[in-house]
């Protein structure tokens, strides 16, 4: 596999000989952060092909294997593409597409890359791409489509699942990947006989599998909390994702969750990062927006030598702008909880790390479905924490006070203002 661990990463981040990665200095000591890409462009004009199982089936076998071949060859020149782009702009991983080679295992059309009339050419240009990925110090993974369960009740799913997962070792191998990273899975009602099972399936898989397999965890059925046993237990790393963990938390904080995540990993680590569309206040938080909003980017990661996929639809413009941001210390801002009095009379509650452009947001309504229709509001509390996790766990706890408590702080706010002026 490809130079990822953490000595080589720091080693290259020090000596500045290489685009792919992020060197804080002296600002944040010895940490380099390596910025992922996922699968496809915004602007650049390099595009991956592929083909659907309805459309080979009604082509004879000869002619369907042909097609496949050619779309083989040209998604291998186009993951080169992808890693020189990388390369050149500060873009430290790549994420391969799972169809990188279209339907290999579909039950009916799918085939052995021996099969392939270019077989041989096709294996050599992943190489290549893999060659180029030593010598520059890059990083790819895969990250399985959701039909990959390793602990669906089904023994058709797990097995499908384990085709797939073993045709992308095998793709990983060439390229040089060190992560194929899977969801935990369902919970099927039963929350720890589902991860015994998932345990349990793991000796299903071969070594080339076992030795790059990671677990994230999701924004519905597995927190960081569940899946650090299993991760413990099996040696599989956790891949932590931060946007996944504030849609669906649990009693860790980001930087606890951060800490015992790291302590999985046997390499670089990798973690992921995405903002909501419409705010964390917005409907449906787990959507992902065009780009990361710099305040949503952990302070605690920023002194660690990690891999971040950034997970936002405008794909390496996304990263860019994300990089460019963390260089100019924007995350750096504090954070504060406020209180809105509602034109109702009913309080509102939130965090921000800045606090005029957000009473703005609400009383133009873009803030919050709750406020947007009681406007307008007045700012008549707000409290600096001193970053976004620990302004979360302060906005839960003033949440849940009664009213009668909330006109008490405000109050004593007032009031302490008072004697300062």
């Amino acid at each position: 596999m490809g130079q990822s661990g953490p000595d080589s990463v720091l080693r290259v981040g020090l000596a500045g000989d290489s685009a792919a990665t992020v060197n804080h200095g002296d600002e944040l000591g010895e940490a380099v952060i390596r910025f992922g890409l996922c699968c496809t462009f915004r602007d650049q004009p390099i595009k991956f092909v592929t083909t659907t199982a309805r459309a080979i089936g009604k082509m004879k076998r000869p002619d369907a294997l042909i097609k496949l071949s050619r779309l083989c060859m040209e998604n291998a020149d186009a993951l080169l593409a992808s890693l020189r782009f990388c390369a050149a702009n500060n873009i430290g991983c790549f994420r391969i597409n799972s169809q990188i080679l279209p339907i290999k295992t579909h039950p009916e059309c799918g085939y052995e890359v021996t099969d392939l009339p270019d077989s041989d050419e096709i294996i050599r240009r992943f190489k290549e791409c893999g060659k180029f990925v030593t010598k520059h110090k890059l990083r790819t993974c895969f990250h399985p489509d959701q039909f990959v369960v390793l602990n669906s009740p089904r023994a058709d799913v797990v097995e499908k699942s384990v085709l797939e997962l073993e045709y992308q070792a095998e793709v990983a191998e060439w390229v040089e990947a060190d992560v194929i990273n899977i969801h935990g899975g369902g919970a099927y009602g039963d929350k720890q006989k589902a991860l015994a099972d998932f345990a349990c399936n793991l000796d299903k898989l071969s070594s080339e599998v076992r030795s790059r397999l990671t677990v994230e965890n999701d924004d519905k059925t597995y927190t960081p909390s569940d899946l650090l046993p299993v991760c413990r237990a099996t040696g599989i790393p956790l891949v932590y994702d931060v946007h996944h963990h504030r849609c669906y938390s649990d009693e860790l904080s980001i930087e606890e969750a951060t800490t015992q995540a790291l302590a999985t990993w046997n390499r670089e680590p990798m973690f992921h990062i995405s903002s909501p569309t419409e705010g964390w206040d917005g409907p449906k938080p787990e959507r992902h927006h065009d780009f990361i909003d710099v305040a949503d980017f952990p302070k605690c990661w920023r002194r660690k030598t990690i891999t971040v996929e950034v997970k936002a639809r405008a794909k390496e413009v996304a990263v860019a702008k994300l990089l460019t941001e963390l260089k100019n210390k924007k995350s750096d801002a504090a954070w504060f909880v406020y209180i809105m009095r509602c034109a109702d009379n009913s309080f509102y509650t939130g965090i921000t790390n800045d606090l005029p452009r957000r009473l703005a947001q609400h009383n133009s309504g873009t803030a919050s479905r709750y406020t947007r229709s009681r406007l307008p509001v007045e700012l008549v509390y707000h409290e600096v924490q001193k970053c976004h996790s620990t302004a979360l766990k302060r906005e839960l706890a003033v949440k849940a006070l009664v009213r009668q408590e909330k006109e008490s702080l405000i109050e004593a706010s007032t009031e302490s203002r008072k004697v300062v002026e």
